[in-house]
């Protein structure tokens, strides 16, 4: 396993799963508590240059070449770890930073699209988070809930969720295989619910616990 970055948790999911939702309700959480912490919650794509340019591209603006995209991804997430006010930067300095999408987004949804070899290239130097939430969703349920948005994007449909939840899960265990830490989120489970499960496993790290 490569290394590994302390503070550091990534939320990851089909289409549809709440990970968005989660880390939204997980920041008011962090508001509503006197921790003397600070939680920096995060996302991928960025909101930065290389990140507007691929949410173009899943909001079927523009039209690019899976190989492209793929690049670009790595490209916004070496930027996202390494840049000013980055996660290396925040996470070193003893902040908790939550992602919404990482590494293994890239392996499944760029591993559909262009094949497994050229993700595993471009994320491998990457090092991995702490720890993994994983937000699993039969993709039936998932694609009803897409319904209620303005517009689906490039990859919210059935066939190809079902394609996401297989490679998900199929990289998840190895991902357990070799040492990385995994906890699985019923998604199926009310908001509410979910948001009470992802606090009691966020409440076992050990920056929790030390305040570093």
């Amino acid at each position: 396993m490569t290394e590994t970055i302390r503070n550091f948790v990534v939320f990851e999911g089909g289409d549809g799963s709440g990970t968005t939702t989660q880390l939204s309700l997980l920041e008011r959480r962090f508001r509503g508590n006197a921790m003397g912490l600070v939680f920096h919650p995060t996302c991928e794509p960025t909101d930065g240059p290389v990140g507007a340019l691929i949410r173009s591209v899943l909001e079927k603006k523009i039209a690019l070449h899976p190989l492209a995209l793929a690049r670009l991804f790595a490209a916004d997430r070496a930027e996202h770890l390494y840049g000013p006010g980055g996660i290396i930067e925040r996470s070193g300095r003893g902040e908790l930073v939550v992602s919404d999408r990482y590494v293994l987004s890239s392996l499944v949804y760029q591993g559909i699209e262009c094949g497994d070899e050229l993700p595993r290239t471009l994320n491998a130097p990457f090092p991995a988070p702490e720890l993994l939430l994983f937000f699993d969703l039969d993709p039936q349920t998932a694609c009803e809930r897409l319904k209620n948005r303005p517009a689906l994007e490039l990859y919210e449909h059935l066939e190809f969720q079902q394609k996401v939840r297989e490679k998900y899960l199929s990289l998840i265990g190895e991902y357990q295989k070799s040492g990385g830490r995994v906890e699985i989120i019923d998604a199926s489970k009310s908001q509410e619910e979910a948001a009470a499960e992802v606090w009691r496993v966020i409440l076992k790290m050990p920056i929790l616990k030390t305040g570093r």
